[in-house]
């Protein structure tokens, strides 16, 4: 190596190490791109942390209106949360690319891909284009299962730990604290929708299948006839039959969807549509345990007026 390639070396290390050091004490710059993230996020840094959310909860997380603001937010950010297995494919590299932030770069300890360590749902055996936005690593809608949700608050207080030793402590603390609020949770969640054991459903999108795997019930079908094709009138024409046949009591749908096709369909079967959140409304402080809690008495509500 010549004398200017041990320079060109030295500075290349030297203006990373200042990027990636962080003042003593300093509260913790923690970007999510979507709020259920941020939820768990706030949940395990406390005040140690300032969590900013890219998505709105009004959107859907696979096609994000990805504002040029955003670039400044990731290029400042000690540790970025994504939910990962392609929910952000459409929209998040290209922010990266522009961001430049070596902190939070793939492999990187500031980088969170939540699916990692997921035991994933419906992973294809095979890829086709003409099986509509299929994932290649599975369905990235598991954070409606509060037990997937503890798997992420781990691998979120790891990398806290990994950037900001000094508080690892109080990361750990808050950590403990929300797994025991989802432990304490759960019980009642499932004795809530225990009488609907095995209740088939119908859902929009496919955001509610670990929620539905989770708390007993059957999802037999969407409404749309691929992942993010939108429901066609011959779809729903072999669908309304189905359903009856199936005696589907609910149609889960996501806030952001249109109405027209579920109450169409729900008009036509007897079948009752849901509006169920996916994600913790805006606002300084997020509640994931309070989504999980509001999704349950929805659908135990709905459940206990539904047709039989």
């Amino acid at each position: 190596m010549t004398t200017s390639q041990r320079l060109a070396a030295f500075l290349f290390v030297t203006t990373l190490a200042g990027a990636l050091a962080r003042p003593a004490g300093a509260t913790l710059t923690v970007v999510a791109t979507t709020n259920d993230l941020a939820a768990v996020a706030k949940a395990v840094g406390g005040a140690d942390v300032e969590v900013t959310t890219l998505a709105r909860p009004t959107e859907d997380p696979h096609f994000v209106d990805a504002k040029p603001s955003f670039i400044r937010t990731v290029n400042r950010a000690d540790v970025l949360v994504e939910g990962g297995a392609s929910l952000e494919a459409g929209w998040l590299p290209p922010i990266l690319d522009s961001a430049r932030n070596p902190k939070v770069s793939l492999g990187a300890p500031g980088r969170v891909v939540a699916a990692q360590g997921i035991a994933l749902l419906e992973v294809p055996t095979q890829l086709d284009r003409s099986m509509g936005d299929v994932h290649p690593q599975g369905n990235p809608h598991f954070m409606l299962d509060p037990i997937a949700a503890t798997t992420v608050a781990q691998s979120i207080a790891t990398a806290f730990c990994a950037v900001d030793a000094a508080h690892c402590a109080a990361y750990e603390e808050r950590l403990a604290r929300f797994r025991g609020a989802v432990d304490a949770k759960m019980a009642a969640w499932q004795a809530t929708l225990a009488p609907f054991k095995g209740t088939k459903v119908v859902t929009y999108h496919k955001d509610f299948d670990y929620f539905a795997q989770r708390f007993g019930l059957e999802v037999v079908d969407t409404l749309e006839p691929k992942p993010g094709i939108p429901p066609s009138p011959t779809h729903l024409t072999e669908l309304i039959p189905k359903m009856r046949a199936d005696q589907v009591r609910l149609i889960l749908v996501e806030p952001y969807r249109e109405r027209s096709n579920p109450d169409f369909v729900a008009e036509k079967t007897g079948a009752r549509v849901v509006v169920l959140p996916a994600m913790p409304p805006a606002g300084d402080a997020p509640d994931y345990v309070a989504l999980v809690d509001s999704d349950v008495q929805a659908v135990a509500a709905a459940l206990e007026r539904a047709p039989k």
